[in-house]
């Protein structure tokens, strides 16, 4: 009788398991779905310092970004703030590895240069790329040679 009720309460359990890992995964696969439907929220030069160790690391804790952090470093807690923040902003997620949290990037450095730059050409040089060329050209951050190789650029991917 009583190893009925230890089997019955380990079918419990890993049903319950099973149960939670299937509630993960479509919750996962959902924010995914979702984030590549939606426009990402600009960080902030604190949040984007961060993404880019994050980045570099594929994946760590407060302690371990903060260690990569360029001096000089903020504090522990407002590292720790900064990445909630950056979770709850869909760039990353987190998962409890024993009493610590692991973070990893949800969204590529590539996806946020893409949007950013998109969003900037949109912005500040009503959507030209060639009077975003023309405005660093004209103020001599453009040298001929680099213009040469943009052109060469082109032509190869045509």
């Amino acid at each position: 009788m009583c190893s009925i009720n230890k089997l019955s309460a380990l079918e419990s359990v890993e049903s319950s398991i099973q149960i939670n890992f299937l509630k993960y995964f479509v919750v996962y696969e959902t924010f995914v779905i979702l984030r590549k439907h939606r426009i990402l929220e600009k960080l902030t030069q604190q949040e984007e310092e961060l993404m880019q160790v994050i980045w570099t690391m594929k994946e760590g804790n407060v302690k371990a970004f903060l260690n990569q952090m360029p001096e000089p470093r903020p504090p522990y807690t407002t590292l720790a703030s900064t990445i909630k923040n950056l979770e709850k902003k869909g760039y990353v997620i987190s998962s409890l590895f024993g009493n610590t949290y692991l973070y990893k990037p949800v969204v590529s450095a590539e996806e946020y240069k893409q949007q950013f730059m998109q969003g900037f050409v949109q912005n500040y040089f009503n959507n030209s790329y060639k009077d975003m060329v023309n405005f660093f050209v004209s103020r001599e951050k453009l040298q001929p040679k680099e213009l040469k190789e943009i052109i060469d650029l082109i032509e190869k991917n045509k």
